[in-house]
């Protein structure tokens, strides 16, 4: 399976490169009056514009040096595959107040074969934020705003990219098909809350290679309505690890399936792999086709958890067990080093237990001795 998903991965690559840089016309916001160290918002905005109408294949650059910009929407549809190609570093303002957290710093949307590439660093000047935001625990909050977000794009790449410093989530990807993220980095102290790495909602066949998340929060997270997810050779570390809800907050959720993490390392995260669910859930979704395999944790605290009671902060009732029905869930060779005794955690719903879950080549340690596993609502395999 690791070569047909390195093949696919690599074809695909090759497919929307060549589609997007072959006899590319440059768009280079130089040109647009964009200064070292000012602000670069009309700028971005009107090189965007003449690009996104050009016949030919287009890339906008930004050449190297340190750039201000503004909240900015980038939207298509644009006429030809485009590509926006930076090597600078590109700064949000520091005060939250002035972005609209309702909105992404920066959203690329409805825009088919489009590419998002280069060395360059988009810094979110976070810290201000993290100090304000105390949404991880309270409903009652401000909204801050993303690093990006990715919404209704078909045909696309992120590769080379760095986010740092989030205010919040660094990614959201929302109604996507056909995306792939490669040798995208993720940079964010351990202690910033909310800052996810890449959450992924409603889109269908999302690719995450060769990746390295550091942040405060989930490093990958998966929204309702995601479907066929592939997650290879990724790194976590610091964060929450990666996770697949939390599900069942909402009305009109959507059902998620085809998720297969492998050949990933979490270093010394707050959780492994996890499926979280809320109880009393307001919804009936399913949960199917979850593989996780070749993992390698180091001392990761719930390496394998499933919690169909996931309730931070007590901002749920629990009055009733979770109605989100997850099956068909493999942990294969998953190995290295617990940072609690309970390494493996299955902690179904009791409306709804899980199905054809196994377990299998587990070598997980605590203080040197095996781990031990927790089962409530599962009949698990274990090989």
């Amino acid at each position: 399976m690791d070569s047909q998903l390195k093949r696919t991965i690599s074809a695909l690559l090759l497919w929307l490169t060549s589609c997007i840089t072959a006899q590319s016309e440059v768009f280079d916001i130089s040109k647009y009056g964009a200064t070292l160290n000012g602000d670069i918002t009309q700028a971005m905005t009107n090189a965007w514009y003449d690009a996104c109408a050009s016949t030919t294949p287009s890339k906008v650059m930004i050449p190297k040096g340190i750039f201000k910009l503004n909240q900015i929407e980038l939207k298509g549809p644009c006429i030809s595959p485009i590509e926006v190609h930076v090597d600078g570093i590109i700064q949000a303002p520091q005060d939250p107040t002035q972005l609209n957290g309702d909105a992404q710093w920066i959203k690329f949307t409805y825009i088919n074969f489009f590419t998002l590439s280069g060395r360059g660093t988009f810094d979110g000047q976070g810290a201000i934020a993290w100090k304000q935001n105390n949404c991880w625990k309270s409903n009652h909050c401000k909204k801050i705003s993303m690093n990006f977000g990715f919404g209704f794009l078909n045909n696309t790449i992120i590769q080379g990219i760095t986010s740092k410093d989030s205010k919040n989530f660094h990614v959201n990807v929302l109604g996507c098909n056909n995306i792939t993220f490669t040798n995208f980095n993720i940079i964010a102290p351990a202690t910033s809350p909310n800052t996810d790495g890449i959450h992924i909602g409603r889109s269908i066949h999302v690719n995450i290679t060769n990746t390295n998340i550091a942040t405060g929060d989930d490093c990958i997270s998966l929204g309702d309505g995601s479907k066929q997810i592939t997650v290879l050779n990724v790194t976590c570390g610091p964060g929450h690890g990666i996770s697949v809800g939390s599900l069942g907050k909402y009305l009109n959720e959507e059902p998620v399936e085809g998720f297969t993490v492998k050949n990933c390392t979490l270093n010394n995260t707050d959780n492994g792999l996890r499926i979280k669910t809320w109880p009393s859930t307001l919804v009936t979704i399913t949960v199917s086709d979850m593989h996780f395999e070749d993992i390698k944790m180091v001392n990761v605290k719930n390496p394998i958890i499933i919690d169909q009671e996931y309730c931070p902060w007590n901002q749920c009732t629990k009055e009733g067990p979770s109605k989100i029905k997850i099956s068909k869930v493999t942990f294969k060779s998953i190995v290295g080093t617990s940072a609690t005794q309970e390494g493996v955690i299955l902690d179904c719903s009791s409306g709804v237990p899980c199905e054809d879950v196994v377990l299998s080549d587990i070598d997980l340690t605590f203080n040197g001795t095996i781990v031990a596993t927790k089962l409530a609502n599962v009949k698990p395999i274990m090989s």
